[in-house]
Order: C-alpha cells, then sequence, then structure tokens
C-alpha cells in the first residue's frame, strides 16, 4: 500500500492560515454551544477570533478532561538510548552536522538506566534515540524490551519511522506504544528544515502512525514541534490527521504532545514562536475538539507553566528527564538532545499535582490486560 495513503491528506498551510483567518466572532459564538468533533469546530477554536475566549475554553478543556479522566495524571520519564543521527535537522541537537560527544547504550547500560527510574517509582518508559538505525535497529530495540517488559507496566519508543514489519517485531518484543512527531505539516517548511536524511521523505513519516497502528501498538502519539510553522495551522493539521486515525484504527489508543523548541546544540532560532497563551490556546481546542485523547506536557515546558495547565486538559507530565544517553547514571554526561525546562525529580512533581488536587498515577497500565 502507497505510504501517502496511510495518512490524510494535509493541505498546504496558506490555505490553512486563510481558514483559519477568516472564522468570525459569530463562529466561535456556535461553536462554543455546540459539541462534536468536526473540522470546522477545531478551525474556529484555534482561530484570532476564538483568543479572547480562553478563560471559557479552559473551564471546558478542564470539565472534559475530569469526565473523561478523572483526576488523574499520569507520569512517565525517557530514556535516551543513542544520540547518533543520519539527519541533518536544523532544529536538533542530535543533527549529524554537529560535533558532540556521540553514544549508543550497550543493552546493560539501557537495562542498568531503566533500573535507575524503576527504582524512582516510574512504570511507564519511552525508549528514545537519534535515528541512526546502524546504531540502533529493530532486534536491538527488541532486545531490550523483552529485558524490560516484566519489570516496566507500558514501554513506548520514539525512534525512526520504521515499516509495518519492525513495528510487530517490537509488538511481540513487549513495545505497546510508538510515538512520532511529524515536526511539521508544511511541507515547505518540512523540506527548509531537513535539508538531509531519509527525514525528508515527508509522506513516509506522515504514514508513520498508521503503520504502528496497523502492527497492533496499543497507542500511538502525534504532533509538531511548535516553532517551526504557524501553531494555529499545525493544531489544524494535527486534528486532521488525529481524526483520520481515529477513523481507520479506533482500537488504537492516541495521544498529542505539544512539544515547544528548546535550546539546543546549533542556536536554531524559532521560525514562527510560540508563547504560552498560544501553546494553552492549542491545548484547550485539541481538547474541546476529540475529548478522549491523551494530551502530553513534557518537561520542555517550565515547572510554572505545567503547574498552572494541570488539571485544565493534559493527562500525561513527564519527570525528572534527561535527554543525554546514559544521563540518569553519568548526570554530568554531555551530548543531550535539548535542555529541558522543568528539572524537578519524580516526587516533587507528583507533590506538585497532589498540591493541586489531583492524583498522580504511575502505572495505568498492566500487560495482563493485553493478554486478557
Amino acid at each position: 500500500m502507497p505510504a501517502a495513503s496511510l495518512a490524510p491528506a494535509i493541505p498546504d498551510f496558506p490555505a490553512l492560515t486563510a481558514r483559519l483567518a477568516a472564522v468570525t466572532p459569530a463562529q466561535v459564538d456556535r461553536t462554543m454551544a455546540s459539541t462534536g468533533l468536526t473540522l470546522e469546530r477545531l478551525a474556529a477554536l484555534l482561530s484570532p477570533a476564538a483568543g479572547h475566549r480562553l478563560e471559557e475554553m479552559a473551564a471546558r478543556s478542564a470539565s472534559l478532561t475530569r469526565q473523561r479522566f478523572g483526576r488523574t495524571i499520569q507520569l512517565y520519564a525517557p530514556v535516551y538510548l543513542s544520540n547518533y543521527c543520519a539527519n541533518r535537522c536544523l532544529y536538533c541537537g542530535f543533527s549529524a552536522d554537529h560535533a558532540i560527544a556521540r553514544r549508543s547504550l550497550s543493552l546493560d547500560e539501557a537495562e542498568a538506566e531503566a533500573e535507575i527510574l524503576r527504582g524512582r517509582g516510574f512504570a511507564h518508559l519511552l525508549l528514545v534515540a537519534g535515528e541512526s538505525p546502524p546504531h540502533l535497529g529493530v532486534a536491538r530495540l527488541a532486545a531490550l524490551a523483552r529485558r524490560l517488559k516484566d519489570r516496566f507496566a507500558a514501554l513506548a519508543v520514539e525512534v525512526q519511522p520504521l515499516s509495518e514489519e519492525g513495528y510487530r517485531q517490537l509488538f511481540a518484543a513487549g513495545v505497546t506504544g510508538v510515538t512520532v512527531y511529524q515536526e511539521t505539516y508544511d511541507r515547505r517548511v518540512y523540506a527548509q528544515v531537513h535539508p538531509a536524511g531519509r527525514k525528508r521523505d515527508y509522506d513516509f513519516r506522515l504514514a508513520t502512525p498508521a503503520r504502528a497502528a496497523a502492527a497492533g501498538m496499543r497507542e500511538v502519539g502525534i504532533g509538531a514541534l511548535l516553532g517551526l510553522a504557524d501553531w494555529r495551522a499545525e493544531g489544524l493539521a494535527i486534528g486532521l490527521h488525529l481524526a483520520w486515525l481515529r477513523r481507520h484504527f479506533w482500537q488504537t489508543a492516541c495521544t498529542v504532545s505539544f512539544p515547544r523548541l528548546r535550546p539546543a546544540t546549533g542556536e536554531f532560532q524559532a521560525l514562527a514562536p510560540v508563547g504560552e497563551r498560544d501553546l494553552a490556546q492549542l491545548v484547550f481546542a485539541l481538547r474541546l475538539f476529540d475529548p478522549d485523547v491523551g494530551l502530553v506536557l513534557s518537561t520542555r515546558e517550565e515547572a510554572r507553566f505545567r503547574d498552572g495547565m494541570m488539571g485544565l486538559g493534559p493527562t500525561r507530565y513527564s519527570a525528572g528527564s534527561c535527554t543525554a544517553p546514559g544521563g540518569y547514571s553519568q548526570p554530568e554526561r554531555a551530548g543531550e538532545q535539548f535542555a529541558v525546562g522543568d528539572h524537578r525529580s519524580l516526587a516533587q512533581v507528583a507533590a506538585a499535582i497532589r498540591a493541586q488536587g489531583f492524583d498522580p498515577v504511575c502505572k495505568d497500565w498492566d500487560s495482563a490486560f493485553q493478554a486478557a
């Protein structure tokens, strides 16, 4: 099946931007009084005309989040396995162009990093790596998953896009989730910021969540790297992708992440800066568009902002994150992908969640559910 058929057609960004700019206050009024998952409704919520309705959107987003997810906020942590990368992405600290200290963890080293996080109380792990199959391919990922799967409630990967067969092998080894960001849904900007490497193939990447879902993964995560293109149009494109996945893979759970550009080697500057108020509107709009989607707010964001968003839409937070391979056992190690914004430990983030009347959850899944 051609890759392009495994994803929706994403309109050109000028067309999306024009659609958003044309939304009137009256359309926003009608949207705020309605319910239902429609793209027109999402466009209204993301539009400049909805900017002054942020408090109302926050209240409705909080109510829907409470109805669907209760008072719980799930916690997870990433394990960076390798910072080798064959791509030359202008915004990424792992770009092949950067002269950083490179390292790919052995299976024993990766297991030791995971054990440190298990000792801190984490049960959900995200295994992350730069995109360099010679340094970390399917066989090695599967071997690591087989070592870890009985000690953790859930394992997900954020690595180079794989074939459907590759994802099947990882699923059989114990991986149940795949996260892959499109980086930007704007084809023009995508080509500009990915000058070399396999990642230049926009359509292959766009079809990745569908390949993972078709392989049986329990959950797929999507998102855009905010700061590369107009955030309102990115939000509309995310909604298109999300709705398409819902329609074709209804048995697979979906999450949306909201990574904003962070300082990294190369000192790339945002092409379309996204402020905290913009990010909040994007989060609320996606919640109102799809009340059941998991929303992820990572340690890229500052503690102050993450605390302020608790209960308003996000359902999953990372904590105590390190973005350098081997960084939990050797905190002084260089070679990180980007600088995190929230440096608090799991215990400190959990305390902040409790202080606002919510329940931090380190385990909300067990492989026994899957076997049943």
